[in-house]
């Protein structure tokens, strides 16, 4: 807006004072105005005419219809298509008119139902797609790793959604869910305690990189997740409060800080670094995708908790994870044929194979985001898949199969698609619900 619009702007608005002028600038010689010093101008000009007097708006009137065509209306007026002049009539009309009054309250509300409702929650993909314009504009001199990113985005979104949280969801109550041999096991506790869980078992990354433990000075009976997390509940303060998310918060920043500054890079390092989880070690990239993976799982449990709706992680991300729980799955079925709780091997159609040969294979197909194939070997964790040797295919759609391998999805319930063994199949859904622990 220039020095003069500002200025008749403002006249504009300016009361009216004796004299006849806007503003009481009483009139100068000849009927003309004083000069005006305009705001970033070198000397003053005449401000130019008066500007013509405004018309108040007009309302617009009612059209004259009737009855019979206000009433054919309506369904134009409930998706409010109708013209200015003939939604004011058919407003008018309906002030009048009990019958078609209850016609149109039916119809807004049948036009409620068909407008979809909206998520509140941003797109989960919107995080990355703006970090990475930014990046591309100009590159980070420390980048996060690849493999620590689905952490970093997935601690992100958690944070988030726990940033306007009140007292009454911090002690919503939540039930814990995983799969054991007899079935789904569960474990009450609230909103902070799923935090507070988080809290100590992120723990075991971070003691790995040199970080403090989050236990302090608690013995936990032993390194396993579920352990710790029993240790922290029974000595703090029960149920644990709003405060357990900026320690929880802050030894994620801490993770992603160290990785990022002793990753090696985008892509490299993360394998020299073992993480313990008591009974078995996963390499510092798996440690740090279990861990975006349960922080995904737990926060759709918090989320349900408050009636919340949550998306799940970008499809990258995604892919990463069901990419883990793949890899873990010849491990997985091995374990369950050792503690006899799978097909003993080798047997009619089961045998022993060296290392590095290839042997019986499923080949696991996940459809949608984050979706991809890949062969898993049934008969050795050491063995190799190979499409040769494929005697069963099972088909699962990703978040499906993610929530099957954190134990919130029975094997049974499953939406399967699949051919071949049976045998194998089960083998193989029952491995991946056998990932999920608390």
């Amino acid at each position: 807006m220039s020095g003069a619009e500002r200025f008749e702007a403002y006249e504009d608005d300016a009361p009216q004072r004796p004299g006849g002028r806007a503003g009481g600038w009483p009139a100068g010689e000849g009927g003309t105005r004083p000069l005006v010093r305009l705001p970033g101008r070198g000397g003053g000009e005449p401000a130019g005419p008066p500007p013509e007097p405004r018309e108040p708006p007009v309302p617009t009137a009612p059209a004259a219809l009737e009855h019979r065509v206000l009433r054919s209306l309506l369904g134009a007026w409930a998706l409010a298509a109708c013209p200015a002049r003939e939604a004011v009539a058919v407003e008018a009309h309906l002030r009048g008119c009990g019958a078609c009054a209850d016609e149109a309250g039916r119809l807004r509300d049948a036009v409620g139902l068909l407008q979809r409702p909206e998520s509140l929650d941003l797109d989960p993909a919107l995080r990355a797609r703006v970090l990475g314009g930014c990046l591309e504009r100009r590159p980070p001199r420390v980048p996060v790793p690849a493999w620590a990113q689905p952490y970093d985005a997935e601690t992100a979104r958690l944070d988030a959604l726990l940033q306007d949280f009140g007292d009454a969801e911090w002690h919503a109550p939540v039930r814990l869910r995983w799969f054991e041999s007899g079935g789904t096991a569960t474990r009450r506790t609230t909103v902070a305690g799923v935090i507070a869980h988080l809290l100590t078992v992120d723990g075991l990354v971070a003691t790995a990189l040199g970080l403090p433990d989050p236990l302090g000075e608690i013995r936990a009976p032993a390194a396993a997740p579920a352990a710790r997390t029993e240790a922290y509940w029974r000595t703090t303060r029960f149920p644990p409060t709003r405060s357990v998310r900026e320690p929880w918060r802050e030894q994620a920043h801490g993770i992603v800080r160290t990785v990022s500054f002793t990753g090696g890079g985008a892509d490299q390092g993360g394998d020299r670094t073992p993480v313990s989880y008591g009974d078995f070690a996963l390499p510092l990239r798996d440690a740090m995708l279990d861990r975006a993976f349960a922080c995904w799982m737990h926060a759709e449990d918090i989320a349900d908790a408050v009636n919340y709706p949550y998306d799940p992680p970008a499809p990258r991300h995604l892919n990463r994870v069901i990419d883990l729980a793949a890899r873990l799955l010849p491990a997985a079925v091995a374990a369950r044929r050792r503690g006899g709780r799978g097909p003993a091997a080798p047997g009619p159609r089961r045998h022993l194979v060296a290392a590095g040969e290839p042997g019986r294979t499923l080949r696991l197909e996940i459809e949608g985001p984050g979706g991809g194939e890949w062969l898993v070997p049934l008969d050795s964790p050491a063995a190799v898949g190979s499409a040769g040797h494929e005697v069963a295919h099972l088909a699962l759609e990703g978040v499906e199969f993610c929530r099957l391998a954190a134990g919130r999805l029975p094997p049974a319930d499953a939406a399967a698609g699949q051919s071949g063994d049976p045998q194998a199949i089960r083998d193989v859904l029952l491995a991946a619900a056998s990932l999920s622990r608390m």
